[in-house]
């Protein structure tokens, strides 16, 4: 297949969509996401800023040697300092990508970077020579291209690719663009710029204004063959393009981009369950192609259509992106070799015996809860004990809710802080409220609680309940999960989860805080 009949699929889940407020992911989080993005065979995978935090330099390096088949990206400034770090966090990669960048707009190197035009220039030209001293395999992202010039972004792109660039990112940093225009500007710089078929063009589009798919689609459709893009289009403020939507799109319309991609899409809808189920972000039930509605009839016109012909209403089939692919239906008299070779499947292993032994007594408390358990409530089972496998300084010991008709809900607890118990007992409007307030009574954290949300991870009144809870104190943001079939047990284990992130984890800084 030639370059000009593949488009390459850069996701960056691990890097763009970990900037959203509260979805930081630990080391063994990114991990298990790399190894599902892998097992999806996307092409290019950034696992984040290794500049950020000495965290994401460890979780970079992990994903990097835990990945083979999919190349391993970090972004870094146009800054030496920058550039070292991802070397030395991709040196164990069996493919590696140095993916650095500098803005581009008048705007942004005016008040930004305070540099002249041709500082800039000279910048991108330092910079990207400066990675090919490490990798063979550079990118380079003009950023806030799509509120940049043309003349100047022909000079800086010919420059970055005669310094040894071949692939050419041209992001919508700021989701300001419309497909008409954004499409425009690809073939112009395509046309323009005379060693143009030397690189890769690429884009990585923001949905400010919910045109993040447009705009990517109608840059593939004018020469783009790389997008940059995230699972459940999570990222920053209103997040990126969807990968899943990207896919699909150019699958589904082959008609009209007459390109492939090398996704095995029957992976798209577990891979979009990990990585909501791991930062707390839950997908919305009328979300294309991810979300619980997005195959559902229930207009009687449409059933009968689709009862006679599928492709009455149905364009895709669901099974095609994972709809019920994958289940494998586990109870009570699974063993643990069963529910381990499950695990693996799911892209999930465990570095320890006793994680896994921890896990599986999980599994058989879960299985006595409730009849059949799918891979939906393994995932939820995995996080749960890998957040209680952590070092924590809050645990939930015992805890007893009582409600009745005319009566106030109270709740008792039994908290560990610290190895010491205490004992609580508080009033709420609900059990839920109740139970957090007995928490709050022990721990007097002053954190406000930003969002409360509840999640059915599968059907059926025994379905376990998902629970995210955000806390903010001090301008820190953290999502907490916790699941349960007990909604009240589930809420107080997702407030804990959010505490120990608060008071256990350094702050996440992003130098980079605007993205590419």
């Amino acid at each position: 297949m030639s370059q000009q009949d593949r488009l390459v699929i850069f996701d960056t889940t691990m890097r763009d969509g970990e900037q959203s407020p509260g979805a930081s992911m630990t080391k063994d989080e990114k991990v298990r996401i790399g190894k599902a993005l892998e097992k999806m065979r996307v092409d290019v995978i950034e696992a984040g800023f290794a500049a950020a935090s000495p965290g994401d330099f460890d979780a970079i390096e992990a994903v990097a040697q835990a990945v083979k088949e999919s190349t391993v990206c970090r972004l870094a400034r146009a800054v030496d300092h920058d550039i070292e770090r991802a070397a030395a966090s991709l040196a164990k990669a069996e493919r590696a990508r140095i993916h650095t960048f500098i803005a581009t707009s008048p705007i942004h190197m005016q008040y930004k970077l305070r540099m002249q035009p041709d500082q800039v220039v000279e910048q991108a030209i330092y910079a990207v020579k400066k990675a090919r001293s490490f990798v063979e395999d550079v990118e380079f992202s003009c950023e806030d291209a799509g509120r940049s010039e043309n003349d100047f972004l022909c000079r800086i792109i010919e420059a970055a690719i005669d310094a040894g660039a071949r692939t050419i990112n041209i992001p919508d940093t700021v989701g300001y663009a419309i497909p008409e225009e954004f499409g425009e500007k690809i073939r112009t710089l395509i046309e323009r710029i005379p060693n143009s078929d030397k690189a890769i063009f690429s884009v990585h589009c923001h949905n400010d204004l919910g045109l993040a798919v447009a705009n990517s689609l109608a840059a593939v459709a004018n020469g783009a063959r790389q997008v940059e893009c995230t699972i459940n289009g999570l990222g920053e403020r209103a997040g990126n393009a969807a990968l899943e939507e990207i896919v699909m799109g150019a699958r589904t319309r082959h008609d009209l981009f007459n390109i492939e991609t090398g996704i095995d899409t029957t992976h798209i809808v577990p891979t979009s369950r990990l990585v909501s189920s791991i930062t707390g972000f839950p997908v919305q039930p009328n979300k294309a192609i991810v979300g619980a509605n997005a195959f559902a009839h229930e207009s009687g016109i449409h059933q009968d259509g689709v009862l006679k012909h599928r492709e009455t209403y149905e364009i895709m089939k669901a099974e095609d992106v994972g709809w019920g692919a994958n289940k494998m239906v586990m109870g009570k008299h699974s063993g643990r070799a069963a529910f381990r070779s499950r695990l693996e499947e799911l892209g999930v292993t465990f570095e320890s015996d006793s994680a896994l032994n921890s896990a599986f007594a999980r599994f058989k408390e879960l299985a006595d809860k409730k009849h059949e358990i799918f891979d939906e409530d393994l995932q939820a089972l995995v996080s749960d004990t890998i957040a209680d496998e952590a070092p924590d300084t809050f645990r939930l010991i015992t805890l007893e809710s009582r409600s009745a008709t005319g009566e106030t809900p109270v709740t008792e607890l039994v908290l560990s802080r610290s190895g010491e118990e205490f004992r609580s007992r508080s009033e709420g409007s609900g059990p839920v409220d109740a139970a957090l307030k007995a928490i709050e009574a022990v721990v007097e954290s002053g954190a406000n609680l930003l969002l409360y949300s509840v999640n059915s991870i599968t059907q059926g009144t025994d379905s376990q309940g998902e629970v995210t809870v955000r806390l903010e104190k001090g301008g820190r943001i953290v999502n907490g999960m916790g699941a349960d079939t007990d909604i009240v047990v589930a809420s107080a284990k997702a407030y804990i989860h959010a505490l120990n992130l608060l008071y256990n984890s350094q702050q996440r800084q992003h130098p980079q805080s605007d993205g590419v």
